[in-house]
């Protein structure tokens, strides 16, 4: 069988396209995957592929950090070449980010094909330096290809797993009943501003009998212990779940971050959502994810703000007394998802 090096690493954002990928591919493929120590990779890769740890950073902080983490990616790089050689691969599929960097200059130095897959709809720092040395760069959102000079585009949209195509039930610890359902969702690692915002509006929605999922995330310490939370009927709170295409197939309404990842769960599920992009994202990158999808009329854009200003909670009631909400999920359903994975291989077949 062909041998696929995986290079992915961090967030969610790089790591569940690349894992949907490879589970499309695990049947037809030997495959290998390359992280970096201490991120989520470690959690979720060994339960189904190898994973060869590779200590690297990015070029940040002052001179001195700047230069150490340089001799570190040159080191990675030969490092790259060698496992290249040693395991034979025959193409690397990386979706940016640090690791993405070694990878890159040591499929240069072995000539081994490289496709890059860039997610957002502006490119991180490593796909416009590095993306041209690329074979092919796959996007995510097609109007990307204007910030990635010299390089080779196509427009594949960006793999979700498969469970978000399967028809799910809402999972049994759901709030039940007839009430608008809302999901309210910051990512893995949370959101500190979003879940402030929320919890303004918390009360006033389970007044106007909504069904409340809230997953805080990682990071958020406003509950010292979460599972001992007494809450309203209508209401769970949990840090995380794994069982977020059933919860997003199942609402009415998601609030969500803008990442790469939120969007195309969000599009593949047709949720109607309000989207609070991140405002100290890299080069702002979760505005420009929220209009992408905004342009099919499927979602609404909240800048974040103070909770006491109370945009949300108008924003909010102004879905809620009309029939915006069924609005949106018809102009979601006018939207085709192309399977991703399918234009991916053919563009690895095509450069191998």
């Amino acid at each position: 069988m062909p041998r696929l090096l995986i290079a992915a690493s961090g967030t969610g954002g790089h790591i569940y396209p690349a894992l949907a990928l490879a589970d499309s591919l695990s049947n037809s493929w030997e495959i290998e995957w390359l992280g970096v120590p201490n991120r989520l990779e470690i959690k979720l890769v060994p339960k189904k592929y190898n994973l060869i740890i590779l200590k690297v950073g990015g070029l940040q902080g002052n001179i001195f950090r700047k230069i150490i983490e340089f001799i570190k990616l040159v080191f990675s790089s030969i490092q790259v070449s060698i496992l290249l050689r040693k395991k034979k691969i025959d193409v690397i599929f990386t979706t940016g980010g640090y690791i993405s960097a070694p990878s890159i200059l040591g499929a240069k130095i072995t000539g081994t094909p490289i496709l890059l897959h860039e997610s957002n709809a502006i490119p991180g720092k490593v796909s416009r330096l590095l993306g041209r040395f690329c074979d092919h760069v796959a996007l995510g959102i097609p109007s990307t290809s204007d910030y990635l000079i010299g390089c080779k585009t196509s427009f594949t949209g960006t793999p979700v797993r498969s469970e978000f195509c399967l028809k799910k039930s809402l999972p049994s610890w759901a709030p039940l009943g007839e009430g608008v359902l809302i999901v309210i969702m910051g990512g893995s690692q949370g959101s500190k501003k979003l879940n402030e915002m929320v919890r303004n509006v918390l009360p006033w929605l389970l007044e106007k009998g909504c069904r409340i999922i809230h997953l805080t995330g990682n990071s958020d310490c406003f509950y010292k212990n979460i599972d001992k939370v007494k809450t309203h009927p209508n209401l769970v709170i949990k840090r995380f779940s794994d069982e977020i295409p059933a919860l997003l197939q199942n609402a009415d309404l998601a609030i969500s971050r803008a990442g790469a990842g939120a969007i195309s769960e969000l599009m593949v599920t047709k949720t109607p959502s309000i989207l609070i992009p991140f405002p100290q994202s890299t080069d702002h990158h979760q505005e420009f994810n929220a209009a992408y999808m905004a342009r099919f009329g499927g979602a609404v854009i909240v800048n974040q703000h103070n909770p006491e200003e109370n945009i949300l909670k108008k924003i909010i009631s102004n879905l809620l007394s009309s029939d915006s909400l069924i609005k949106m999920k018809s102009n979601m359903n006018n939207y085709d998802f192309i399977n991703p994975e399918n234009k991916i291989l053919d563009l690895i077949n095509e450069i191998i």
